[in-house]
């Protein structure tokens, strides 16, 4: 168990880190992709409503 432990040690020590400036891009990409989906499925969802109200109706 030990053993496995100072292995994950060794490896995390070779992992190349993101520096700040590239964290925070990623962070905002990752963020306004986010929203981006959460507006187009808020959209289409709806849509999708309003069409079954009308057919209903």
């Amino acid at each position: 168990m030990f053993n496995f432990f100072r292995n994950v040690s060794s490896e995390m020590k070779k992992v190349s880190w993101p520096k700040r400036k590239e964290l925070t891009r990623y962070t905002i990409t990752v963020l306004v992709t986010v929203v981006f989906a959460a507006l187009f499925f808020t959209v289409v969802d709806l849509g999708i409503s309003e069409l079954i109200n009308l057919i209903l109706k």
